[in-house]
C-alpha cells in the first residue's frame, strides 16, 4: 500500500524584471504572488528591479545564500531585446542549469502562442542549493510556468519524482 506524501511548503522569492513596471503594475510578480500563495507555498520576498545584470545579480545572490529561500522565480526581460538580460544575469551563477525546462516550456508556450514561443529564452537551474526559474514577462506565461511546470514540480507529492525530494542532495559533494 502507497503512503499518501504530504505537501511541503517553501520558501519562494518572486523578481520581477522591468525598467516600466511599479507594485500597481506589476501584474505578472503579483500572479505569482497570488499563484504560489494559493498552492501553500510562502512568498519570502518579492521585489521589483530594472532591467540589468548586475542589479538582478545582486538580489539574486542574496537570496541564493540564504538559507530560508529555497526557490526563486524572476519573470521578465527572457525576450531577445537590447535591454532582456535575464538569462545572462542568472547563468553565471547557476551551478546546474534545467534544460528540461526551457525545453518544455516552449513546447507548452507553443500549443498557446504558436511558433512566437521562440522568442522566450525561460530558464531554470541550481544555484547553491536554491531552484531558480526565469519566466517571460507576460501574466500568461507566468500563469503557464507555473500551472505545467513548476507547480507540480515543486510539489512533494508529484509522483514519479519532484524536486522538492531532491533539495536535501543539491549540495552534495
Amino acid at each position: 500500500m502507497t503512503q499518501e506524501r504530504q505537501f511541503i511548503p517553501l520558501n519562494i522569492a518572486i523578481m520581477t524584471v522591468s525598467d516600466s513596471r511599479d507594485e500597481e503594475t506589476d501584474k505578472s510578480g503579483t500572479t505569482l504572488v497570488r499563484l504560489l500563495t494559493e498552492a501553500g507555498h510562502t512568498l519570502a520576498e518579492k521585489v521589483i528591479v530594472p532591467d540589468d545584470k548586475y542589479h538582478i545579480r545582486t538580489v539574486i545572490s542574496r537570496w541564493i545564500v540564504e538559507n530560508e529561500i529555497q526557490v526563486v522565480i524572476t519573470t521578465g526581460g527572457t525576450g531577445l531585446t537590447g535591454r532582456d538580460g535575464t538569462p545572462e544575469a542568472v547563468a553565471p551563477l547557476l551551478d546546474k542549469v534545467i534544460e528540461g525546462f526551457g525545453e518544455m516550456f516552449r513546447a507548452i508556450s507553443y500549443d498557446i502562442i504558436g511558433a512566437s514561443t521562440i522568442q522566450s529564452r525561460a530558464l531554470a537551474g541550481t544555484a547553491n542549493g536554491t531552484f531558480l526559474f526565469c519566466l517571460p514577462g507576460s501574466t500568461g506565461a507566468c500563469k503557464d510556468g507555473w500551472k505545467h511546470l513548476i507547480s507540480v514540480q515543486l510539489d512533494y507529492r508529484t509522483r514519479p519524482c519532484n524536486l522538492v525530494e531532491i533539495m536535501p542532495r543539491l549540495l552534495e559533494q
